[in-house]
């Protein structure tokens, strides 16, 4: 009898940062929603502002959970929620959550130094960040994976031409610097693990 009884399905938290960075958007989101956009502007975007001010070191981090509407968060969770859970299993939790707080962090130093008149909101910095990071899962030392090269000209190369013939809001720059620090954390922990 025992071999008929059926088996429990059950949902398992499996990627806790990325899962909980999820969550934090999503709320940050209805947040911003809710208060038409002003949550968002004071709280979860970065820009230029007073070294010595408390808040501009949180929104140096905090800028990559607030959306500029549900399309750009459903854009980037998306690919979160896809490459996220398999970076987590491979490099574990405490090693991601440190590479999307640099990520943030780069980021938004870069934007403030060179764009100083433009904030920056979102986690599209984290997502190219992402996905150089899987272009790294096979590396092996002495070798560069060419799935790396295919993915950092396609999406670093889709960027710099969007960054030279368009005039949107999207900062492309926070794409390519998100893209490095993937690769750069890629490079490193895959080189270290293979010593």
């Amino acid at each position: 009898m025992s071999d008929l009884k059926k088996k429990r399905v059950r949902i398992v938290f499996n990627a806790p940062v990325v899962l909980s960075f999820a969550l934090i958007c999503l709320v940050v989101t209805a947040l911003g929603t809710a208060s038409g956009g002003a949550v968002t502007m004071r709280y979860f975007a970065s820009y230029r502002a007073p070294l010595l001010s408390p808040l501009t070191w949180f929104r140096a981090f905090s800028h990559v959970f607030g959306h500029s509407g549900w399309q750009h968060f459903l854009g980037n969770i998306s690919m979160i929620l896809l490459l996220g859970p398999m970076l987590e299993e491979k490099y574990g939790s405490g090693r991601l959550a440190t590479a999307m707080a640099i990520t943030a962090l780069v980021t938004s130093i870069v934007n403030a130094v060179f764009f100083p008149g433009t904030g920056i909101m979102g986690a599209s910095g984290i997502v190219f960040a992402f996905i150089l990071l899987t272009s790294f899962t096979e590396f092996k030392e002495g070798e560069i994976p060419l799935s790396f090269i295919l993915v950092a000209l396609i999406y670093v190369g889709k960027e710099l031409m969007a960054g030279i013939l368009s005039a949107d809001n999207i900062s492309q720059l926070s794409h390519i610097i998100g893209g490095a620090c993937g690769a750069s954390f890629g490079y490193a922990w895959n080189r270290k693990s293979r010593s």
